[in-house]
């Protein structure tokens, strides 16, 4: 009897053990879990507003901003560069328009429409993403000054539905000049598009433009909003319904932005207009047979101011993530999604499908001429993306049976944004101002010549010759960036590697906004 009674207490004691160990098994696996979340903040769920600031990214995105107001043509209004003044003021007025804002290209005064319309684009599509998180460092008005003052011009340039100022300026007597902005006094010849010699790729970026632009300011500014939509609208129609290429039509422009194809820019024109509009049209449009013909679909594409593709597939990956019943289960939103998918994978360093156009120190490199563009454009579409599968609860990316997060994703667009700011084996920041180490001679007009000298335009050489640094620092540039083996010459008369422009300037200041902190993922622009 007492035997047996002890065995009864054994048994129970032994059942205590076992529910204590669970206990204790549970509670660790428990800590554990938070602890490799709370290490990881990409991992878990994104607070709604804005998260603790990333202050090297915040620094860097004050300074990036500050290159828009010294590229900016015209009537300088609050003028915060102390070596700018007022340029182009005659610029359009040979056929009766005023074409005086907008923005020079790059290192030179010429006013190129194409890329300056993706400038556009892809602030406003920063604007949209990121404002809060522009408005958590006091950048947001600044950059929507900067974008306004793009959209301006392109409004002006818009005389009548059929008719697109394309180009202030001669490119090649330009270039046969080194002198500042406010000296000018050549003439300056327009180029425009219009049914006869058509330009598809052209008006569909601008038309692009228009569209995103009419959401930034769609709450701020009803009137301008309605406005930019209704030059959209035209934009995209006249671009769709006369087809061509505007290399072909205008071939001088071959030698400076010479296109290759429009397919990419009427999806992703369309696609803008989707957002902007909720109108169906435009929505089957890109997945339609326009989709078909155009989109590419499973192969990935590198995004530029020549290419939109990638850029177009990661902006309708958004309405899978996001949309409502209109988009819901739509195939062909489905192919653009698993296109983005490709595009993610390729950028991931460790995926079976990585693409090999990297440096050795892991900066994608695909181009010797304005090598920066492209890391940056896809470390720009990759912050996005990581995003969308955070906002959306989206665990994993799925890349040749191997599975990655959104932090995996994230931490590529940090790798390119560090090695822009000097994480390279130079040790030097390619973003003009950040840091001890950057460029001092860029290639920049503006920034060469001293504020108290207007040489003319021969004498000015003297300074693209000089082997003095810049008397002006070009706050906020973006050069063209290293060479494959990660040198960089720093010198004025290398313009493939040390010539900024305004639209790595607005990949950049993407970027850069996608990273100064977290938020949650607007899920409409509307």
């Amino acid at each position: 009897m007492g035997a047996k009674s002890r065995s009864k207490g054994c048994w129970a004691w032994l059942l205590v053990l076992v529910v204590l160990a669970l206990v204790v098994t549970a509670i660790v696996v428990a800590i554990v879990k938070k602890k490799s979340n709370s290490s990881d903040d990409d991992n878990g769920p994104v607070p709604g507003p804005p998260g603790a600031i990333t202050q090297k990214y915040s620094d860097a995105l004050k300074l990036a901003v500050q290159f828009f107001d010294i590229q900016k043509s015209g009537k300088l209004v609050d003028n915060k560069i102390s070596w700018r003044g007022d340029s182009g003021l005659k610029d359009g007025s040979d056929e009766k328009l005023d074409l005086s804002k907008g923005m020079y290209d790059a290192g030179d005064h010429m006013k190129f429409g194409f890329p300056m319309a993706f400038t556009a684009t892809v602030l406003s599509w920063s604007i949209l993403e990121y404002g809060d998180q522009m408005d958590a460092v006091n950048q947001l008005q600044t950059v929507q000054g900067s974008l306004k003052w793009i959209t301006d011009f392109l409004v002006n340039a818009h005389p009548k539905d059929n008719v697109l100022y394309i180009q202030v300026g001669d490119p090649k007597k330009d270039h046969d000049c080194w002198n500042r902005p406010e000296d000018m006094t050549g003439k300056r010849p327009l180029t425009q598009i219009n049914s006869s010699s058509p330009g598809t790729e052209v008006a569909a970026e601008t038309a692009a433009a228009m569209a995103s632009a009419s959401l930034v300011f769609k709450k701020s500014n009803a009137t301008y909003s309605a406005t930019l939509l209704k030059h959209a609208k035209q934009l995209f129609t006249f671009a769709d319904k006369n087809r061509g290429s505007y290399s072909q039509s205008i071939t001088e422009v071959q030698e400076f932005y010479n296109s290759t194809g429009y397919g990419d820019e009427l999806l992703w024109a369309a696609a803008w207009l989707y957002h902007a509009t909720g109108d169906q049209s435009y929505l089957d449009y890109v997945t339609g047979d326009n989709g078909e013909e155009f989109a590419q679909f499973g192969k990935p594409t590198w995004f530029s101011w020549d290419n939109k593709l990638a850029g177009t597939q990661v902006l309708l990956s958004r309405l899978s993530f996001f949309g409502g019943k209109d988009t819901s289960g739509n195939s062909g939103l489905q192919k653009y999604r698993k296109t983005a998918e490709a595009v993610m994978c390729g950028l991931l360093p460790n995926s079976p499908t990585a693409t090999n156009s990297r440096t050795e120190n892991g900066l994608i490199w695909v181009s010797e001429w304005n090598a920066l563009q492209h890391p940056v454009s896809s470390a720009f579409l990759a912050a996005l993306y990581s995003d969308y599968m955070l906002t959306s609860r989206t665990s994993k990316l799925e890349c040749d049976g191997d599975s990655y997060k959104a932090s995996d994703i994230r931490k590529f667009a940090r790798s390119q944004a560090n090695y822009v700011l000097g994480e390279n084996p130079l040790k030097m920041s390619y973003l003009v101002g950040y840091g001890d180490k950057y460029p001092k001679y860029v290639h920049h007009r503006g920034a060469s010549i001293p504020a108290n000298k207007k040489p003319n335009c021969r004498e000015g050489f003297e300074y693209l010759n000089t082997k003095d640094p810049n008397p002006n620092v070009a706050v906020g540039a973006l050069v063209g960036g290293p060479f494959l083996n990660e040198t960089y010459v720093d010198a004025r008369n290398n313009s493939r590697q040390g010539e900024p422009s305004t639209y790595n300037s607005a990949l950049i200041v993407g970027l850069l906004s996608g990273l100064v902190t977290t938020s949650s993922a607007v899920q409409s622009f509307t």
